[in-house]
């Protein structure tokens, strides 16, 4: 796979051999415009970045953008396109500790579908400018749905890895 050479794997990574074919197609319905061009600059979460970002939706899609301008925030579905995916384990080097694809947020993953909660600024014709996403610029867009805070927001919801380092970290 050319992409995965592109990503690199890190020490402490491992890897497996994918199947030979895929389960399902998909439709990229536009691509992402983004400052980033490489995966050092890429914000390692959506909520670090206050960039401004777009979703270029293809024309043929257009009649499904009808009233997403009514949305103050939406969940936008993409592809990393450029991340492998035969990374089961994984060493984030802003945490230094080997966990599993899929106890963590990284793009490396077999199927490497992302996901972020924008804040919808305006809506041009087919192109809409948002803010919250970390991914690389021409990265393909796979769905838009709108947030709803109401269904959407788990407040309780814990990663217990992650609680378990925060509360251990000292305090300033």
């Amino acid at each position: 796979m050319p992409h995965s050479d592109d990503f690199g794997v890190w020490e402490g990574e491992v890897t497996i051999d994918l199947p030979a074919q895929t389960d399902a197609g998909i439709y990229f319905i536009g691509h992402i415009r983004t400052p980033w061009k490489t995966r050092k600059e890429c914000p390692k979460n959506a909520r670090e970045s206050d960039a401004l970002c777009t979703l270029e939706v293809d024309s043929r899609w257009v009649q499904a953008l009808k009233d997403v301008e009514t949305c103050s925030h939406l969940a936008v579905l993409y592809w990393m396109d450029r991340a492998p995916r035969n990374i089961v384990l994984q060493v984030p080097s802003h945490y230094g500790v080997q966990r599993g694809t899929f106890a963590l947020r990284s793009p490396a993953r077999p199927n490497p579908i992302a996901m972020s909660v924008v804040k919808l600024l305006r809506v041009d014709g087919r192109k809409l400018a948002v803010i919250g996403l970390d991914c690389l610029d021409g990265t393909p867009l796979l769905d838009i749905k709108p947030y709803f805070a109401s269904t959407d927001s788990v407040p309780e919801a814990e990663v217990g890895w992650h609680k378990r380092r925060t509360q251990a970290a000292p305090t300033q």
